[in-house]
């Protein structure tokens, strides 16, 4: 399963989605929205500011949460972004792997 950060912002409709459902149904809604493709939401909350909502979601590969940011974003109500999210084990990958690795122009 890859681990992703899901950002939205709402649009007006979105807004008005929001405000007549609640938070509760919203959340039940993404979830299921998101197990569609097999994805699975780790926790979902709402906040102020540019962004309106952040979800921590497992889906098993890149090409769902990509799929699933298409729809979202086709759909109107709401804008998202979708940020891969490594372990820290992962990240001890990564340092070894780019040991000896030398950038263009380098």
């Amino acid at each position: 399963m890859s681990k992703f950060l899901m950002q939205g912002s709402f649009t007006r409709d979105g807004i008005a989605g929001l405000t007549k459902e609640g938070g509760t149904k919203r959340r039940q809604a993404v979830q299921q929205f998101f197990g569609t493709v097999g994805g699975k939401l780790e926790t979902l909350y709402f906040a102020f500011g540019d962004t309106d909502v952040f979800a921590v979601v497992d889906f098993p590969d890149n090409v769902s949460a990509a799929a699933v940011s298409l729809a979202a974003n086709a759909a109107g109500a709401i804008h998202v972004k979708a940020t891969a999210l490594i372990t820290p084990e992962e990240m001890d990958q990564a340092v070894q792997k780019s040991e000896g690795l030398r950038p263009p122009g380098a």
